[in-house]
């Protein structure tokens, strides 16, 4: 589920969580859509979970993609499922969701039906014990049933290696710092969920992995994104961070100064997501 506890609601930018999701959603619908296209189904599914849903980027993708079905869209933030409930209002499908608050961190689940297609977008990776989740998940699957497990196999990155000009590499070395902050919080970020899905008793259907690379200048969306995560790597690296890298950082999110990120015509938006699709394998009759 997504940990909202892990991430402060608030950045140093002031940017909320909820934002940046619906940011994400907003630039990266095309490859979303990729993704739910690839899935190996055999028929299309009737009712769908979307575990750890945020505000919704991977639930309206899928209402698109499968127009006859009903999702259960379920999240422990009460800010999340509110914002996915107006924009499920706003695009009239509400009629076809299901909103449920729910930690699955908690031993006892709520009622979610058993679902064709279960979906989990950068939400496994929060999960305490991730695989207790999966195992419950697989019992949860209608037989047959698919689970697609989409995680970030690269976090965006937005300069050349070469940027800025006064302390080339800054952004590796930010990220760097970052990790080590969270590394010990979210043990299970970047990991290979094939073998973890495996061991849960699913059989593994198919992995793929999607490249971004959006160019980012004259983009005020891609513009937006860039500072919000940047401003939320601030918040992780800062006291990891020597202070020359640290104010190069910070000129780089002076919106208004001559260094600001907006000001280049070299930046982009590049990241990857991988996606593994796993099966609850349909048992023979003893």
């Amino acid at each position: 589920m997504t940990h909202t506890h892990s991430h402060p609601t608030h950045d140093h930018g002031g940017h909320s969580q909820e934002e940046i999701l619906d940011l994400d959603a907003d630039i990266l619908a095309e490859h979303l859509a990729a993704i739910t296209g690839w899935l190996p189904l055999t028929t299309d599914p009737r009712h769908i979970v979307d575990v750890g849903c945020g505000t919704g980027a991977g639930t309206f993708a899928l209402l698109d993609r499968f127009p006859e079905a009903r999702l259960t869209a379920v999240d422990t933030s009460a800010e999340h499922l509110r914002r996915l409930r107006e924009k499920a209002c706003a695009r009239k499908v509400d009629d076809r969701l299901d909103i449920v608050r729910a930690d699955l961190d908690d031993p006892d689940w709520p009622e979610l039906g058993t679902p064709d297609l279960v979906w989990a977008s950068a939400s496994m990776h929060h999960m305490a014990d991730p695989a207790r989740v999966l195992r419950r998940v697989h019992d949860l699957l209608a037989p047959g049933g698919l689970f697609a497990v989409v995680e970030l196999a690269r976090f965006p990155r937005f300069l050349p290696a070469d940027a800025p000009e006064e302390r080339p590499g800054l952004e590796e070395r930010c990220h760097a710092a970052a990790e080590h902050v969270h590394s010990g919080r979210l043990p299970h970020r970047g990991a290979d969920w094939g073998p973890m899905l495996t061991a849960a008793g699913f059989a593994l259907d198919g992995e793929r992995t999607v490249t971004v690379h959006l160019d980012g200048s004259g983009d005020e969306a891609i513009g937006r994104y860039a500072l919000s995560a940047l401003r939320r790597i601030r918040g992780a690296a800062a006291q990891a961070l020597p202070a020359d890298d640290l104010a190069a950082l910070d000129g780089l999110l002076d919106t208004g100064g001559p260094h600001s990120i907006l000001r280049r015509d070299d930046f982009a938006l590049r990241t990857e997501r991988t996606v593994w699709a796993a099966r609850r394998v349909l048992r023979s009759a003893p």
